[in-house]
């Protein structure tokens, strides 16, 4: 990171003893033995106030983002629509040919982005990505679970593969090389990656499993109900362990960085871009932010989706349950990811939160209620 990034915290109004308290909580699972490593990072006005590192975690080390990588890939996909290259009316198969079966020709590109698709279980491996062959045939196997448009349900990484290929194939570029020339490069993000480059293996960090998982008795004793099988399994986390793996670029799922750059990068969201170079203008910015989901809810708590144009918004007071801490303001917006990764940004205060972790937690709840103790942390930390 350029230490020109780098700044006190006191000078980005940053208050030294919520910071602590901050600092305290991540550091706490790390004490404890639970987690093997963690880091953390607060920027403000453009600039990282706080970074720090805990466990085998040290400055130089990249994290698996997982579904915080979504925002990087809607991000860069915010381009061309203010390009006038991509609208989020049109049909997917008017882009790729090969999703005129079992009902998919109805999808447009908006539901892609909004989790309304209605293809939330379609399996693709990521080593499929590299043969385009292979990636079109999936394409057309895939079938609808329901309606497109009619509800919400996640898609972890469906929705966003084909995301990476409209990238591909409106701007005639390769999708990682267009995120990496077009958005990571010139904001000088040079410890976040969506492709991890060869050189860079030796500074990631595995990813472990810890902890134990609750069991349905569990989950009534809290009056919860038991979450639904996804394809995040064990074995699809742990294969982000092999260097193939990180090296695809998984669209939904597949980045890496140290939290400094995945704070910066939200700054960048904020103010359109990073010392003096714009990559997307305001007008983008606030639309990408527009809630487009309605009034449909999660499927777990019935609570609103919130979703924008790849990013969910904080919104009213259950948006802890969307991710955010109690304490944001309803304009917060982000994406976090497996395993408790966070990453949001404040627009009522222009702080945002990077915090990033290679243990994964099998008691959900646990880790669901770090997340939300962080963040709500976090987002008080200004004078």
């Amino acid at each position: 990171m350029k230490q020109s990034r780098m700044a006190d915290a006191q000078s980005l109004g940053l208050d030294e003893d919520k910071v602590a308290a901050l600092l305290l909580r991540v550091q706490r699972e790390v004490d404890e033995g639970l987690l093997p490593a963690a880091q953390v990072a607060l920027a403000r006005n453009g600039q990282v106030g706080v970074f720090e590192s805990y466990g085998a975690a040290t400055a130089e080390s990249l994290t698996p983002m997982f579904s915080a990588t979504k925002a990087v890939t809607s991000a860069a996909a915010w381009l061309l629509f203010a390009e006038g290259k991509l609208s989020e009316d049109e049909r997917v198969v008017d882009i790729i040919d090969t999703f005129n079966t079992h009902g998919k020709d109805v999808v447009t590109v908006g539901q892609l982005f909004t989790h309304t698709a209605g293809f939330p279980h379609a399996p693709f491996r990521p080593l499929q990505w590299l043969d385009k062959a292979e990636r079109n045939a999936r394409y057309a196997q895939w079938r609808l679970s329901w309606p497109p448009g009619t509800k919400f349900e996640y898609h972890p990484s469906s929705s966003m593969w084909v995301i990476a290929e409209v990238i591909e194939r409106r701007s005639g570029v390769g999708f990682t090389e267009f995120v990496r020339q077009r958005v990571l490069d010139p904001l000088q993000l040079d410890d976040l990656f969506v492709g991890m480059p060869a050189s860079e293996h030796a500074r990631a960090l595995d990813c472990s499993y810890v902890g134990d998982p609750l069991t349905e008795a569990d989950y009534r004793k809290m009056g919860m109900p038991v979450p639904p099988e996804t394809e995040v399994t064990e074995e699809a986390i742990l294969r982000f362990n092999e260097p193939a793996t990180r090296e695809v670029g998984v669209p939904g799922g597949g980045g890496y960085a140290n939290a400094a750059d995945l704070a910066l990068f939200y700054q960048a969201l904020l103010h359109g871009g990073l010392d003096g170079v714009e990559i997307w203008d305001q007008d983008t910015l606030l639309d990408a932010r527009r809630i487009r989901s309605g009034d449909l809810t999660d499927m777990m708590f019935n609570k609103a989706a919130n979703r924008g144009l790849g990013i969910i918004i904080s919104g009213d007071e259950g948006r802890s349950f969307r991710g955010f801490g109690k304490t944001n303001s309803p304009e917060a917006f982000g994406h976090n990811g497996a395993g408790g990764q966070l990453a949001w940004v404040d627009p009522a205060t222009g702080i945002s939160l990077a915090y990033l972790t290679p243990g994964h937690d099998r008691n959900n709840v646990r880790q669901a209620r770090r997340g939300v103790a962080i963040s709500s942390l976090a987002a008080v930390c200004a004078v």
